[in-house]
């Protein structure tokens, strides 16, 4: 069994601990699972919209520059030539779509590895509730600062959306929020700390 102790939304210890058995989240880490799903949702991000003009597209004249021979020049085509300046480009750039997606199962067992992960390498804060009766980014402040965890990139996981929570996390940098069902491997390892609150890692447990 893995006890950690339980913060208050002060962030000071309440003196419970929470205990669970690892072995309920995932068996073991698979580090090339993790790799293709990171590599999976990183190539999903990119935008590709990248794109450059053949020499069919630049503007210029299509005529031939100036006769053959008899110039004692190099023989040239027309002006929008690649090797001329203000040419198009031999092998342009085209918009291209590097989505894809990895199986379903592979993806949850692979979210599943990344917050076991953080309960191996010790990087996991267990917190009793969070609940705000309106936007207050100080309150979130003061709780990861007073548990020691304000200079380090965190994660920190609800049981659901809450619009106003949400609201209190949104301006502090390195921090962000998410409700526990749309955690993923990607935002649980880009986060130094992982912050999830007992109802969140029961639901997680739950699943």
């Amino acid at each position: 069994m893995h006890s950690l102790p339980v913060y208050s939304q002060a962030g000071v210890p309440t003196g419970e601990t929470y205990s669970l058995d690892l072995a309920q989240i995932a068996d073991g880490v698979n580090k090339v699972l993790l790799h293709d799903a990171v590599v999976m949702y990183q190539a999903n991000l990119r935008v590709g919209t990248a794109k450059t003009k053949t020499r069919a597209e630049v503007s210029g004249s299509g005529k031939k520059m100036y006769k053959q021979k008899g110039t004692g020049n190099a023989r040239m085509g027309n002006k929008r030539t690649p090797v001329r300046r203000g040419g198009g480009h031999c092998f342009a750039k085209r918009p291209k779509d590097w989505g894809y997606r990895l199986p379903a199962k592979a993806l949850r067992l692979a979210t599943r590895m990344a917050i076991l992960s953080k309960f191996v390498d010790d990087q996991v804060t267990v917190v009793d509730s969070i609940a705000l009766d309106a936007p207050k980014t100080s309150t979130i402040h003061k709780m990861v600062t007073t548990m020691g965890i304000a200079n380090q990139s965190c994660l920190i996981a609800i049981e659901q959306h809450d619009p106003v929570v949400w609201k209190s996390c949104r301006n502090i940098q390195r921090l962000s929020l998410s409700p526990c069902d749309d955690l993923n491997a990607l935002s649980v390892l880009s986060r130094k700390r992982f912050v999830i609150t007992k109802g969140a890692l029961g639901r997680l447990l739950a699943r």
